[in-house]
């Protein structure tokens, strides 16, 4: 893929149909983009003559970088509502950042792009479930002790950089087990997503240096074009997004974006069994 090939109107047409699509979504259900973004730049990478192995693993990646702008906006929002619990983000987040940074400087680097393909079509299928069922952990226990939190923090951040996404789907249910007010926990996650992303796409960054065959526009495994055109379009979706979770019916849509999802993971674990 050369620099004139990045610069394709019907390429930025599609990369910010994703950002817009993804925004919303964000905004209406309370979820990050990765599920739904990986899959999809996947499929615009391997359009473009990118190897199968090499756009999963640039589709995760990148999937994550937009993560740092997204998550900016949503945690100021929750932030003027008071819902963020800071003290379990401070304690949360020392074992993300090394949970995070041994995924992806590590075994990321070290998996092949079809192998993550499996493991992504499998968590997203997990993920899918859990939002089709609707089913929310009963509130047993109280948060864990320091070592327990940097325990708990380091799964959510390893987990999260191999699949790209920001870890709701992990921290949130965690958080609710351990009898935090759902609306926290979901504030909670969206704060933890930022040092999530920036650990991971660190770890992104400098174990995709040596890479050889990257396409123009690369950054390590951060697919640059794609992350400029996606952050900026989700960034204009996701209030709309989280007005209408106001007046849509949010359960019968979790539903709906869940088969989506089902249809997703298995396009992937098609792509990662083929491979």
């Amino acid at each position: 893929m050369n620099l004139a090939a990045l610069l394709d109107p019907l390429l930025i047409a599609e990369l910010a149909a994703l950002g817009l699509g993804t925004g919303f979504l964000a905004g209406l259900l309370g979820i990050g983009g990765g599920m739904l973004m990986v899959p999809f730049i996947t499929i615009i990478m391997g359009q473009r003559g990118v190897p199968a192995d090499l756009a999963v693993k640039m589709a995760i990646a990148t999937s994550m970088a937009t993560i740092i702008f997204t998550s900016v906006s949503s945690v100021r929002a929750h932030h003027k509502r008071g819902a963020v619990r800071w003290d379990i983000v401070q304690r949360l987040a020392p074992g993300i950042v090394i949970g995070s940074l041994a995924g992806s400087l590590g075994v990321f680097a070290l998996l092949k792009g079809t192998a993550l393909a499996i493991f992504f079509a499998l968590f997203v299928g997990f993920s899918a479930t859990q939002m089709f069922l609707d089913k929310k952990p009963k509130p047993t226990r109280q948060m864990p002790g320091t070592g327990g939190q940097l325990a708990a923090g380091g799964t959510i951040g390893f987990i999260s950089g191999l699949v790209g996404a920001g870890g709701g789907f992990i921290s949130v249910p965690f958080m609710t087990w351990c009898n935090v007010a759902i609306h926290n926990a979901v504030a909670t996650s969206a704060a933890l997503g930022f040092p999530i992303a920036v650990a991971n796409v660190l770890g992104y960054v400098l174990s995709g240096q040596s890479v050889q065959g990257l396409p123009a526009g690369a950054f390590g495994y951060i697919w640059l074009p794609a992350l400029v055109v996606i952050a900026a379009c989700s960034v204009f979706t996701a209030p709309l997004g989280a007005r209408a979770a106001h007046s849509l019916p949010v359960k019968k849509l979790k539903r709906v974006f869940a088969s989506i999802l089902y249809l997703l993971a298995a396009y992937m674990l098609w792509k990662g069994l083929r491979g």
